[in-house]
């Protein structure tokens, strides 16, 4: 027995498209049982196929924690946001309503926020920590790895203008919609938190701010540090130790 991958088509009603999300059930999977998820998010320029290529390795850990794990299609560059300039891009709605009301419909798992985790890479860091802070009543415990979580220093990147307007023409935005600008709305012990983030990265920076920050209101996380740059190598090995973080979490919230 190994997990089994299932490359599927959702429907999202705020988009009026479907969206191709992957799905890795563990191989003790059954419907008479419940099981968490690990809704896990995809890089800018990426697609719902890149973790399982890149990291095969994903299906051995759904396998040792009995979890689902779940990769969406963001797009190429949604940055997991309900876009202010542009309607037809709703993907914080669609990741985080839309598309765990459809994994609970279709599969057997826990439908609460004891149940579900969100992480993901670069853009996809950036996404599951502010889908989680947003959405804390859908997600219990959230992660990044080498995520963009301050995208006012990046007024020219990564086509972030295109969803936001322009940082001269709209700072409200790209203040609003930064994930180091979204603490206020945690609590301590709220939300299980781990970020990580290579020391050679374009990203480390922002990465430790956002643990000072976190410092500073007292919010309870792991922040990790490690040689290494914006790379599969990197996430490849951060995701073997964030996995573990949500098996605990995952652990620790069963009913």
């Amino acid at each position: 027995m190994a997990a089994h991958v299932q490359s599927l088509k959702t429907y999202s009603k705020c988009m009026n498209k479907e969206i191709p999300v992957v799905i890795i059930t563990p191989d003790n999977y059954s419907v008479q049982n419940k099981f968490p998820v690990l809704y896990l998010l995809h890089g800018y320029s990426g697609n719902d196929n890149d973790w399982i290529k890149k990291v095969p390795e994903i299906k051995k850990y759904a396998d040792m924690y009995g979890f689902l794990i779940v990769c969406p299609d963001g797009n190429f560059s949604s940055w997991y946001m309900d876009s202010p300039i542009d309607s037809s891009f709703r993907y914080e709605t669609y990741t985080s309503k839309e598309l765990p009301q459809w994994i609970d419909s279709h599969f057997s798992t826990i439908a609460s926020r004891n149940g579900r985790a969100i992480t993901g890479l670069s853009m996809g860091g950036h996404g599951a920590l502010y889908l989680a802070f947003r959405h804390q009543d859908i997600f219990g415990a959230a992660g990044s790895m080498s995520g963009g979580l301050d995208l006012r220093p990046f007024p020219k990147s990564w086509d972030i203008s295109k969803k936001l307007g322009t940082y001269a023409k709209h700072p409200e935005n790209w203040e609003k919609n930064s994930v180091i600008n979204l603490v206020y709305m945690l609590t301590p012990g709220s939300l299980q938190i781990t970020f990580d983030c290579g020391i050679n990265d374009q990203f480390y920076k922002v990465n430790c701010n956002l643990h000072k920050k976190l410092l500073e209101r007292n919010i309870s996380h792991d922040f990790t540090v490690r040689p290494g740059g914006h790379t599969w190598a990197y996430w490849k090995n951060s995701i073997a130790f964030q996995t573990v973080f949500f098996h605990h979490f995952f652990e620790q919230n069963k009913n």
